[in-house]
């Protein structure tokens, strides 16, 4: 049977309101347009802690400019709050990983040629997820969870699988979710707009900046 994640995420957050509970999240951000919904949804409910951890990311001009942009984004985001035009209730902290790119190379060593949506991202998810929950351990948060699910183009049950192995792993609860429900996506590329944030079009590796490229060509030749 299919799970529904995003109902899932959903009960825990009606029976952490029950209990009144505000809980700390440690939430993996791969980029500051995806957070935007994550960020605006969740902070009525967690006090959260963004983590931008992504190795991947090619070229490394474009990293710092994606570190840049979440940074700037919560900052605004944050101000808002405080003047109370966005319901956001608790504050937001953010932290930024290491940029260990040869990390990343060495994990997806021979699967350079494998389509996008294959097991080289199923790796890539679990080396950003795994880092996020070693750090919410260490720092003994309560949750950890990722943006990454927002994504039309990123498969929210590998997520969550990785990410349930994780959470027994090391001791830390994983909220699961599939952000992209419920319009989740169509809100991000609004909060997008309303912010002038910088969209990337293509996921962030070298390898998908690669296959971005080629379909761009093999438009225009069409």
């Amino acid at each position: 049977m299919k799970r529904n994640y995003q109902k899932e995420m959903e009960q825990v957050i009606q029976q952490l309101q029950a209990e009144h509970s505000v809980p700390t999240l440690l939430l993996h951000s791969c980029c500051a347009p995806c957070s935007s919904y994550v960020l605006e949804y969740l902070s009525r409910y967690f006090r959260i802690t963004v983590r931008y951890y992504n190795p991947n990311i090619y070229p490394p001009e474009e990293y710092w400019k994606r570190v840049e942009e979440q940074k700037n984004f919560i900052k605004r985001f944050s101000e808002h709050a405080m003047e109370k035009t966005v319901p956001v209730f608790h504050a937001i902290d953010f932290v930024e990983g290491s940029f260990d790119q040869d990390r990343f190379y060495e994990l997806v060593k021979g699967l350079e040629d494998v389509p996008e949506g294959g097991e080289r991202c199923f790796l890539c998810y679990e080396m950003r997820l795994r880092e996020s929950a070693e750090y919410a351990r260490q720092r003994k948060m309560d949750y950890f969870t990722t943006t990454l699910s927002i994504s039309p183009l990123k498969n929210a049950q590998k997520l969550n699988e990785i990410g349930e192995k994780l959470a027994e792993e090391y001791g830390v609860s994983y909220l699961c979710s599939d952000f992209k429900k419920r319009e989740g996506y169509k809100r991000s590329v609004e909060l997008s707009k309303e912010y002038g944030m910088y969209r990337q079009d293509y996921c962030g590796c070298v390898f998908s900046k690669k296959r971005r490229k080629a379909n761009a060509q093999h438009a225009d030749t069409d």
